[in-house]
């Protein structure tokens, strides 16, 4: 039995190095598909946005003579904005900044018709259009939550990768890149449209 030691001793340790190698590449496993999962999210709340600015388009056509080119602005914006897609599997940081300037681009598009509205304060009177208001505000701060959940899934995805020993193990993992926000884009759109407050001004 001795002389068979040596051999149990080495197959012994193989085994436990290979259920070790196992486990580090199902963490990684794991890791990307939670942040594939925040992607989701993400774009979840971004198409929320898209939706919702589709009902408000429609809803802004039926004001009398209302500036067309300011509408056209916000559907191509939107419509190159829905088209901008990401493998979250296989993410880039040019693709991350790609995706960031369609949604950036529909957001200025999106102010510029915001503004212009409130030169046709016959808009004050439909009721889905005020709703409309509420809804942007509070998908713009699940936009916010989604995409700090989302950078919080990518730290903890690059640490796993990135540290030693597993960085021996993971070499066809790569780093993923962070959702870093537009200058100014910490701010969600503004989207009040308090007519009364105007008209009482202009009659004081």
């Amino acid at each position: 039995m001795r002389k068979f030691a040596p051999l149990l001793i080495i197959l012994g340790l193989a085994a436990i190095l290979f259920f070790w190698y196992i486990g580090i590449k199902n963490g990684a496993v794991r890791e990307n598909q939670a942040v594939s999962k925040e992607w989701g999210n993400v774009e979840t709340a971004y198409q929320r946005r898209n939706d919702l600015i589709g009902n408000l388009v429609k809803t802004v056509k039926g004001a009398a003579d209302f500036e067309k080119s300011t509408l056209e602005a916000v559907i191509n914006a939107r419509a190159k904005a829905t088209s901008t897609t990401i493998d979250p599997s296989n993410i880039t940081p040019e693709q991350l900044q790609q995706f960031q300037q369609a949604q950036g681009g529909l957001n200025s598009a999106l102010s510029r018709l915001l503004v212009t509205v409130e030169k046709y304060p016959d808009l004050k009177a439909n009721q889905n259009f005020l709703k409309l208001q509420d809804e942007l505000a509070s998908t713009e701060n699940q936009i916010l939550t989604a995409r700090t959940r989302f950078n919080e899934a990518v730290q903890q995805y690059n640490n796993y990768i990135l540290i030693f020993p597993n960085s021996m193990f993971l070499g066809n993992y790569k780093e993923k890149p962070y959702f870093e926000s537009e200058k100014g884009a910490e701010k969600p759109v503004d989207v009040e449209f308090d007519f009364g407050t105007n008209e009482k001004a202009a009659t004081e």
